[in-house]
């Protein structure tokens, strides 16, 4: 997406009340303040949500410059990664077969004709996660449990009329990252970039439920950032742009906290991108279970993720650091 392509894209009635939000909050003339919005979509390629996230209106252009936006991000993964191998990571069922060795839980493709498979299934594994086979910010995805008042054929044929055929074992993540948040499963989302002979892990950020049952920011979670040692080292923020030193539901803090088995996660995606050479930019999605970290899923389009300004003592954002192990304009 060119830097041109946002402005003609633009929702602006969300832009306008973004950068309302902004101007009351800082206190920073309104009009100053859609002038520079503009200015930072055509100068760096930041959309209105990149400028309130990563604080753009209190940066100068060196700061700005160090900053991955929503258009250098897609101009890396247009460079590196190939689409057409693209169904490997974004169709499910694909993704299972390829990376079966490092998912580590139970699952079942439903159809027309398999419903004593489903049976077998659900009478194994009482909670369930079922999911489109295509499909990101966690839409259509839900937990169910079974029991025996469960209507069994009836879920069965909801399921393929909802596209929800990728049934799955529920996953209990660790009990001490429990402590933290036990409503959904709370994942690493770590950025790799395989450069042909080397694995490097480019950002770790951890992503928390925040009264829901899935972690992903669009659904109401939130996210922070660990080290190399796993450790939380900034409070969390959500898509409203909120500070969470604490996890408002379980009243735990956030700052400080140490992933279990961050360097166990690390190993076992950097094995899995070898395995998708001709993507080597990939976002995964990594759980941790008492038993060991296991991959959810991965991405083809990572996202962006960096430390806000105001909570980074550099200040400065991730573009340095991707040079050292990528060609960025």
């Amino acid at each position: 997406m060119g830097k041109l392509k946002i402005i003609k894209n633009i929702d602006f009635k969300n832009m306008f009340k973004v950068i309302k939000k902004i101007s009351h909050k800082t206190k920073k003339n309104y009009f100053w303040l859609l002038l520079d919005v503009i200015y930072s979509a055509i100068t760096y390629g930041a959309g209105y949500y990149d400028y309130q996230e990563f604080e753009f209106y209190n940066l100068n252009h060196q700061l700005r410059k160090t900053y991955l936006t929503r258009v250098k991000n897609n101009k890396i993964i247009k460079k590196y990664n190939n689409q057409k191998a693209f169904y490997k990571l974004d169709n499910k069922l694909e993704f299972n077969k390829i990376f079966k060795d490092y998912i580590k839980r139970d699952y079942l493709f439903i159809n027309n004709n398999n419903y004593k498979l489903f049976q077998k299934f659900v009478k194994k594994h009482k909670e369930i996660i079922v999911k489109p086979i295509d499909g990101e910010g966690g839409y259509g995805i839900q937990k169910m449990n079974i029991n025996n008042k469960t209507n069994l054929k009836k879920l069965f044929n909801d399921l393929l009329n909802n596209n929800q055929v990728l049934i799955e074992e529920y996953i209990k993540q660790h009990k001490k990252i429990n402590e933290l948040y036990n409503n959904s499963v709370n994942t690493l989302r770590l950025f790799t970039f395989y450069d042909g002979n080397k694995t490097h892990i480019l950002n770790s950020v951890f992503k928390l439920g925040n009264g829901g049952v899935i972690d992903n920011f669009s659904s109401g979670g939130m996210y922070t950032f660990v080290d190399d040692n796993g450790k939380i080292i900034v409070p969390a923020i959500d898509q409203n742009d909120n500070i969470y030193y604490i996890h408002p539901q379980t009243k735990k803090d956030i700052v400080g906290y140490v992933v279990p088995m961050y360097q166990e996660a690390c190993q076992l995606v950097k094995q899995a991108a070898i395995l998708v050479p001709e993507i080597k930019y990939i976002g995964w999605d990594v759980a941790i279970t008492n038993k060991g970290p296991l991959i959810i899923e991965g991405n083809c389009f990572p996202g962006v993720f960096q430390i806000k300004p105001s909570l980074n003592n550099k200040k400065a954002g991730l573009i340095p650091k991707y040079r050292k192990v990528m060609e960025i304009k």
